[in-house]
């Protein structure tokens, strides 16, 4: 099968992963939902912690150089 977007998907380290595991299990639900539940709770204090502070930009691509321009 074929996927027609490629999707970043990080490598998590195997204690965190074993630990989502057993706690998924531990709760009766798929490690999925689990881990989808903490990254959204995550995201939700950083959003109020950028509230707090100047929001930072980051940009998706290096900017390029300008080769006339004197670094």
């Amino acid at each position: 099968m074929a996927y027609a977007t490629k999707y970043y998907s990080p490598r998590l380290d195997r204690a965190l992963v074993t630990r989502l595991y057993h706690e998924a299990k531990a709760q009766r639900i798929p490690m999925t939902v689990l881990t989808n539940r903490l990254v959204e709770s995550g995201l939700s204090h950083l959003d109020g912690a950028d509230q707090r502070h100047e929001r930072s930009i980051v940009a998706e691509e290096p900017p390029t150089r300008d080769p006339a321009r004197a670094y």
